[in-house]
């Protein structure tokens, strides 16, 4: 097994991206958060991301997030608390995932044996 390639599976979803923000006036970031949050609630998750994204808004970013993780998308709701910043949901997303890595790497440990399978059903990344 070569350990230094676990990842590679995982394609172009990396981690983190940060980017500075555009300057915005405070009426400004209340005009766009109400937007977010209409965008939200009418379903338009990732509109409402955007619109939070740029303007830092951590609880719209924490919403996202929650929504990520209903939807099994742990790696993308873990960016949201990242920014949002949420620590307690980062430690706890954080936790799952180095369950889950442990996982993998026992998994691959068999598949060189050719005694199972490496799919990973019900976790997408």
């Amino acid at each position: 097994m070569d350990k230094n390639n676990i990842f590679d599976r995982f394609g172009d979803q990396g981690f983190i991206k940060t980017i500075e923000r555009p300057a915005l006036t405070d009426s400004q970031k209340v005009a766009l958060n109400r937007k977010g949050n209409e965008l939200f609630n009418k379903g338009r998750i990732e509109e409402a991301r955007k619109i939070y994204l740029t303007t830092g808004y951590s609880d719209g970013l924490r919403r996202v997030g929650e929504y990520y993780e209903r939807q099994g998308k742990i790696l993308e709701a873990l960016k949201m608390y990242w920014l949002a910043p949420d620590k307690a949901k980062v430690e706890q997303l954080s936790a799952k995932l180095a369950i889950l890595i442990q996982k993998l790497l026992h998994q691959e440990e068999k598949s060189d044996d050719g005694r199972t399978s490496t799919a990973y059903p019900g976790h997408e990344f």
